[in-house]
Parts: C-alpha cells; structure tokens; sequence
C-alpha cells in the first residue's frame, strides 16, 4: 500500500504514524511524498493548496491513500474520494508558547500566528495585543519566537507533540475554539481502498464521529479558508456529543458562539442553523469584507463585543 503525504517533518510524522498501524496487520507500506501548491508557495486562498496534489496523485495511481491534517482538509471533496479513517485524535486545544498564559502578556504584547481564526479569537479576548504573521514550519516559528520577533506564539498542541516540542508549550488557550478537525489525521480514498481490518487498524469511531460534526458545521456555514471559525466536537460521558461554534471578525470586534448537545450526526447542521439564525450570516460577511480591505491581515481592535448568542446548550 502507498500513502501518500506532504514532506513536511510534521506530515512525514504522521503518515509514519498511520503506516506503523497497517504495517501491524501484515502490510507492506510504502511513504510517498508529494509536493503541495502550498508547500510551492502558491498564492492559493483556500485549503486546496494542501490537499489537491495528494487528490491528483490519487487519482493517477501513484498513491492508494493519502494522509492529511483533518483541518487542511476543504469541507467539500474531490468527486469519488472520502475521508475513510480518522485515527484517535490528539489534544485539539491551541497552545501558547513563550509564556503560560494570556495574562502574563504586557499591553501592546506582540503575539505570533499565521491563523486567521487565532487571530480573531485573540483580539475578542484581548483586543489591546499586537497580532504579527509568523509563518514557515513549527522550528522556523520557535526560532522567530527565541529571535525576538514575537513575544509569545500559537501554535496546535497537537502539532508540538507530534514533533516532540510539546515542551515548547507554556500552557493552552482553553478559550479559543480550535479550528475544525484541528488535533486529528484524516486518511483519503476511495470508499474501497481500505479493508476492514485495515480500517479498524487506523480509525476511531469517536474521532470520526466529531470530526465529522465539526467539518459540517463548517460547510453548512459557507465558511471558507478565509473566515475566523472554531468548531470543536467532544463525546461526554454519557454518549452524546457537545459541539463548539464561534465565528467572528478577524478584529475581534464582534462574535458568535454556540454550543449544541446531541447526537453527533445531527450536531453541525443544528449548531449551524441556530448560528446563522443569530446572525452568523452577517459576520460572515463583515469577515470577508474586512479580510478583503486588510489584504488577507488581521487589524487591531478598541473592543471586542459578541452578536447576541444562540442560546446556549440543547
């Protein structure tokens, strides 16, 4: 079996991951690195960039699965594919790197991210922070960070400890809404391309189950690459599923979230009707706008206020 991965030390991590489980079964797995629009640098705007030439590699035979970071994957699939397996997922929460927490930041504080969404969620908690894009991959940042660029980073816990930086983290930011399928590996393919077995070697039921839930809020959203959502899906302890909206601007001026309780199949099109009927909608707009006007960067804020909710749990 091929699958196929970007080359990146974090996609390399986790393809090994992945073959390290079907190889347990008895089959011979073989990496292949495929080079993204993304990793080319292609001014692409949506999450195509990272997944499309995995999509043309299945396509032409070169691979029989491909392995993505579930939150790379765009909401809508290449015709023929699904996502086949979710493995367990790894703690989904943002961490903060170079201090603990929020608070220990001075006023005016320079805080690190490339994500849109991190830094619409870092203004409506602290609008007076400085956002700065730091990009490249997760050593590049850290170094930027050692160099003084930032005064504190975020970056995906799950990315940290995947590489073995996970001591890179001073704390997580329990408030901010991950992104969806943030935390979580998302295996590509035909609906045949795994058997059963192998499928059961590499996918967790729950995680496939929230995952699922957080990619359809998403699509029912109209929510793009370019627009500030969170959307977090956990199993409780008696079966049900509770998932986590947010949507906002990408100055933190004004936000929506909601949270629903249910079953998880139903949960992204109830927490997607109750948003957009409490004005999801219009910020969605606003965002676009205003990413449009910024040329794609997040702008400082006086004051960070959120849309009227949808009413908490159901």
């Amino acid at each position: 079996m091929r699958v196929g991965t970007r080359g990146s030390a974090l996609a390399l991590a986790q393809a090994r991951w992945v073959a390290e489980r079907l190889e347990g079964g008895g089959d011979r797995v073989e990496i292949v690195e495929i080079v993204t629009l993304g990793d080319r640098g292609a001014a692409v705007s949506d999450k195509s960039r990272w997944v499309s030439e995995l999509e043309r590699a299945l396509d032409d035979g070169r691979i029989d699965v491909a392995v993505h970071s579930a939150k790379d994957v765009p909401a809508e699939l290449a015709d023929g594919y699904e996502l086949v397996a979710v493995p367990p997922r790894a703690d989904p929460r943002d961490a903060i790197c170079g201090v603990s927490e929020l608070r220990e930041l001075k006023r005016g504080a320079r805080v690190g991210t490339s994500s849109l969404r991190r830094a619409a969620q870092l203004h409506a908690v602290r609008p007076d922070l400085q956002i700065v894009r730091v990009r490249g991959n997760v050593d590049t940042r850290l170094r930027k960070l050692a160099d003084g660029e930032a005064d504190a980073l975020v970056l995906a816990l799950a990315g940290l400890a995947r590489l073995g930086r996970a001591d890179a983290a001073g704390g997580t930011l329990d408030r901010l809404v991950p992104a969806a399928g943030q935390g979580a590996l998302a295996l590509q393919a035909r609906p045949d391309a795994l058997s059963a077995a192998q499928r059961d070697a590499v996918n967790d039921p729950a995680a496939m189950a929230c995952v699922t839930a957080e990619r359809a809020l998403v699509h029912a959203l109209g929510a793009g690459c370019e627009t500030p959502v969170g959307a977090h899906c956990r199993i409780l302890d008696d079966g049900r599923a509770a998932l986590t909206g947010w949507v906002g601007l990408p100055d933190g001026s004004a936000w929506l979230r909601d949270e629903v309780v249910g079953d998880p199949e139903q949960l992204g099109m109830r927490c997607a009707e109750r948003m957009l009927a409490a004005g999801a909608v219009q910020l969605l707009e606003q965002a676009a706008a205003q990413v449009t006007v910024t040329a794609g960067g997040p702008v400082a804020a006086d004051s960070a206020a959120p849309v009227s909710a949808a009413g908490g749990s159901s």
